[in-house]
Parts: C-alpha cells; sequence; structure tokens
C-alpha cells in the first residue's frame, strides 16, 4: 500500500477534526484556540495564507497536518493520525511532505509547538533538524512547553 498525500478540500474537514480532537484527547485536552481552529479550517488556515494536507492509505483518510500562517513563519500544526495506521511511517509521512512543500515554496524555516512529555515526536523532529527556540511567554497554546524551528 502506498501512502498519498492529498490538499485539503471541505468534504474532508470533519477528519481534519475528529483526528486532531482524538489525538488531543489522548495525550492532553483540546484547549479553545484548538476547538476553534479545528472547527472553522478553512477560515482560521486556509484563507490566512495556510495550508492542510491529508494523508490517504488504502484510500482512506488515516492523517492530517497543517500549515498555518502566523504572519512572520509558518507554523506546522495539527499533526495527527488515526490509531488504525499507526506505525506505518504516515507521521513522517507527512512531516516529510511538508519540509519539502516548504522548500519549494522558498520559506526560510518551519516553526512547530509541541511538549516535552511526547518523546517520539520530539527525537523525530530533531531527526529531521529542527531545533528548540525559546519560547514566547504568550504562546497560543497553553500545553505547548517547548518551540522548534528547521531551517531551510
Amino acid at each position: 500500500m502506498t501512502i498519498e498525500i492529498i490538499p485539503f478540500e471541505e468534504k474532508y474537514a470533519t477528519y481534519f477534526y475528529d483526528l486532531n480532537v482524538a489525538w488531543l484527547e489522548k495525550y492532553f485536552y483540546v484547549e479553545p484556540y484548538d476547538e476553534k481552529v479545528l472547527s472553522n479550517p478553512v477560515e482560521n488556515i486556509i484563507d490566512k495564507g495556510g495550508f492542510i494536507f491529508f494523508a490517504k492509505y488504502d484510500n482512506k483518510i488515516a492523517g492530517t497536518v497543517a500549515l498555518k500562517n502566523q504572519h512572520s513563519f509558518f507554523e506546522l500544526t495539527k499533526m495527527a493520525v488515526s490509531p488504525k495506521f499507526q506505525g506505518l511511517g504516515i507521521g513522517k509521512k507527512l512531516l516529510e511532505f511538508c519540509i519539502d512543500f516548504a522548500t519549494k515554496k522558498g520559506w526560510e524555516s518551519i516553526t512547530l509547538y509541541s511538549h516535552r512529555s511526547l518523546v517520539n515526536a520530539l527525537h523525530i523532529y530533531k531527526k529531521y533538524g529542527f531545533e528548540e527556540i525559546p519560547l514566547e511567554k504568550d504562546v497560543h497554546y497553553e500545553r505547548a512547553d517547548i518551540k522548534m524551528r528547521l531551517k531551510l
């Protein structure tokens, strides 16, 4: 089976919401900022110059990721893979796709926010060249305790 990365279409909006809420509820909780972005991805990501992608495996939506335009940088955010499809390298494929996409767009970097308890995720980010940078005091996620950037 191959993993296909496809761009956002309105018909996939519920997958974007459901995959991310399931991930957030497993590891943390859904913050007001998450609810706002996930409930209206077109208004909060697409219309603001951002991008959303989905991973299809065996013709089913298996994962998702977004590149949110934060004005002075693009944030890699809202990456989630369905538990049914974990262990197939889908998260890595989504990450590699985003890095390649950003490089082709000529972006200088990609930034992400995470939490130190997500050891496996942080290990993967470091493997791909993300480096820790200072976390601002007024970060938009309550759960974020680490900020990382990949220079392209």
